[in-house]
């Protein structure tokens, strides 16, 4: 890749928080931004780059989707309506059990890629089984993962016991150790899923390799008094504990948090994940973004897995975060749209130790970027950009998508994935899950 400069009507760097730029081209020189310079100078600073107009458009980073189940793509729709446990223990866990493997998670990986491209998200933060699937699958499409290493209390198609979890995840993490395009994380499901003989590996594993813990955590009612049950604590007493609350703790959900939780959050520096259409659909509770965010907790933004969401579309997940905070707080300005803008980039980034290379346009990083169009019927008139990206836009007017300066959306056209053989192998998989048979005929 030789150098680019792309010319947009507006570009929102994120950083400052809040700042519109226009008349302004960023120039790439392969996989970084090499400067944002005023497209009248362009002639004379970058003679050699090439011209990639792109009018009517808004220039961002890319979206950061800090809590998928890429896979799981294949099951969406499969089970709606229902609470947590009963969806997860009746219908997801028995469908995974039968369907677990290398070949569905390639698809399903493959599936979701695609919609998260095209809904303009570049780095996505994945929670399943065969995490070097998943990698491999990221690298030969060219999109930013974070895979995590699995660890569970039961037996499944990728580990049977503990040992075996951290055995097959270590050996991931030391295959894509070199690998630019791939982060990894340790992936514990859960505190009511996960023992403390597992947390506690994990906590000196994670220290030993620098690694960020991604954790369901507080998701629903009833967590808080199941653990007093089973370990005689609150499950932050037990991390705690075990040593695991601090700014390595990337906690999910968080829905079941009290006044005195959030400022103990803030204290130990751990980092949230706020996932609203998923926690509204199982009725899981609403997490309080707009306490934590005053309290000065670091919070970003996630889809969770498209069997519970149903669709992967960050966008419509950051206005939703937006929307949800103000109906909460009662407070019209919390979460305002800069800042709802900056949970699903630049807080991502700073959560998975990666905001120094993605998350906000600036000299240096890496060219993840997302060009959106605003000059469309549902977007006009533009009289505040950043407004009309998190209230108005919908993910069908990104148009084009760069990771590490490879366009990989070129017109709402894939350019690394066959769109037609995608389609097609995901009906060959919904006529296969069609024959499961259901729990009532087991």
């Amino acid at each position: 890749m030789g150098r680019q400069a792309l010319l947009p009507e507006w570009v929102v760097p994120v950083v400052p928080e809040g700042r519109v730029l226009t008349g302004t081209a960023v120039v790439l020189d392969g996989e970084r931004i090499e400067a944002l310079v005023p497209i009248a100078e362009l002639d004379a600073a970058c003679p050699d780059a090439e011209r990639i107009d792109l009018p009517g458009r808004a220039l961002m980073p890319g979206l950061v989707n800090m809590h998928t189940h890429s896979a799981m793509a294949l099951l969406r729709g499969l089970a709606d309506d229902l609470p947590l446990m009963r969806w997860l223990e009746d219908h997801i866990w028995p469908a995974e059990g039968r369907l677990m493997g290398p070949d569905y998670v390639r698809a399903g990986t493959e599936l979701a890629i695609a919609e998260m491209l095209r809904g303009g998200t570049t780095t996505f933060n994945d929670n399943y089984f065969f995490p070097d699937v998943t990698a491999e699958v990221a690298v030969r499409v060219g999109m930013r993962a974070v895979v995590g290493m699995p660890v569970i209390r039961f037996p499944t198609a990728w580990a049977q016991t503990e040992d075996e979890y951290f055995r097959r995840g270590l050996e991931v993490h030391e295959r894509f150790q070199g690998e630019p395009l791939v982060g990894v994380t340790f992936v514990p499901h859960a505190p009511y899923s996960v023992d403390d003989s597992a947390f506690e590996r994990i906590r000196t594993l994670a220290e030993e390799l620098d690694l960020v813990v991604h954790l369901h955590l507080l998701e629903a009612a009833g967590e808080i008094e199941s653990s007093r049950r089973e370990h005689g604590m609150h499950p932050l007493d037990r991390l705690e504990k075990l040593g695991l609350l601090g700014p390595r703790l990337l906690a999910v959900h968080m829905t079941q948090l009290s006044a005195a939780d959030i400022l103990r959050l803030a204290r130990a520096g751990v980092h949230v994940v706020h996932c609203p259409d998923s926690n509204l659909k199982l009725a899981s509770g609403i997490c309080p973004v707009a306490e934590l965010d005053a309290a000065g907790v670091n919070v970003c933004i996630g889809t969770d897995g498209a069997a519970s969401n149903n669709d992967l579309d960050l966008l419509a997940e950051t206005r939703l975060a937006a929307l949800l905070a103000k109906g909460r707080s009662g407070n019209p300005e919390a979460v305002p749209a800069a800042r709802a803008l900056s949970m699903a980039t630049l807080h991502g980034a700073r959560a998975l130790g990666m905001e120094d290379r993605i998350g906000s346009i600036e000299a240096g990083k890496q060219a993840d970027l997302a060009a959106i169009r605003l000059d469309c019927i549902e977007t006009e008139p533009v009289h505040h950009v950043i407004s009309q990206l998190v209230y108005a836009a919908p993910r069908c007017q990104f148009t084009d998508v760069w990771v590490a300066g490879r366009r990989l959306l070129n017109d709402r056209s894939l350019t690394t994935l066959d769109e037609a053989a995608l389609l097609t192998q995901t009906r060959n998989w919904r006529q296969r899950i069609a024959t499961l048979p259901t729990e009532a005929d087991a």
